[in-house]
């Protein structure tokens, strides 16, 4: 059984150690989906799974990009895991 796209950005976001960020191109290279990076924006834009650390994807220009629960949190919570 093949999984779905969603399940495999999953799969690959919650792989992203504490501290690390990857980038929404390289989620989806790593999902097999090279040229699929607005896709894996719009499906971590709909998780609510804490399980699944989406504030670690971050844009390719180094920008934190889109986060469900606003920005300001995606910046602090990164910014706590550096620590």
């Amino acid at each position: 059984m093949r999984l779905s796209f969603t399940k495999v950005v999953y799969t690959v976001v919650k792989k992203i150690p504490n501290g690390k960020t990857m980038t929404y191109a390289q989620v989806a290279r790593k999902a097999g989906r090279p040229e699929a990076y607005r896709a894996v924006g719009n499906i971590l834009n709909k998780n609510h799974n804490p399980a699944i650390p989406c504030h670690r994807v971050i844009r390719s220009d180094g920008s934190l990009g889109g986060y469900n629960r606003g920005v300001a949190a995606k910046r602090k919570i990164l910014e706590s895991e550096q620590k």
